[in-house]
């Protein structure tokens, strides 16, 4: 679920929250409670069960980052999954909040969540283990993405033969990628695309 930039998240009360609904592993059918307010796009369990038929074989002890978070919705999936952890980086307080909160509620201590810009964060070499599987679900029509994969390729933030899969919508220009990286998976549903980019050389 992504919110637009200049969202203002409502009060949290329990006519302003929706709800997100983990699909398989370990929390199967859980119900999380999220930010209902203008400007939040959900990723629809359709959308997310076939990204994580994608990912079936890759996830379980991967290291993911979930940028431009949200609710969290694909990065607690991934760890439903048994992904060995997760980082979630997300700009808006209220939703960064509800994220720790949901992660609390699920008793794992593998989720990071970081309150940031997603851009600023990516902007700084990473000095920690790159990531294996990159989430980006950005809010659209403000051409987040070529920025952050050329983020991800000059700052040691992808592990070698990483997957990244980025959401979209359905009239963005075509991705300009790196020389030795290629999409292995497209689908569209509705006004979204997805797509899945392997990593082959960094």
């Amino acid at each position: 679920m992504r919110k637009t930039p200049n969202s203002k998240p409502q009060k949290q009360t329990s006519k302003a929250m929706g709800e997100v609904r983990l699909i398989a592993g370990l929390w199967r059918g859980r119900k999380l409670p999220v930010l209902n307010a203008e400007g939040l796009r959900p990723t629809t369990d359709r959308v997310k069960e076939t990204l994580f038929n994608w990912l079936m074989m890759d996830v379980a002890n991967a290291r993911c980052l979930d940028c431009f978070a949200g609710s969290g919705s694909l990065g607690i999936e991934a760890l439903s999954r048994q992904a060995q952890a997760v980082v979630f980086l997300e700009k808006f307080a209220n939703a960064a909040q509800q994220l720790k909160k949901n992660l609390a509620s699920l008793k794992t201590d593998k989720g990071t969540v970081i309150n940031t810009d997603t851009l600023t964060y990516l902007s700084q070499k990473n000095s920690t283990e790159p990531f294996e599987i990159i989430f980006i679900d950005p809010p659209f029509h403000h051409n987040f993405v070529p920025h952050v994969l050329t983020l991800l390729q000059q700052n040691n933030w992808l592990a070698e033969n990483a997957l990244i899969y980025v959401e979209t919508e359905k009239n963005h220009p075509p991705l300009l990628l790196a020389e030795n990286w290629q999409i292995i998976k497209e689908k569209s549903a509705g006004m979204v695309t997805s797509c899945l980019i392997q990593v082959t050389s960094i």
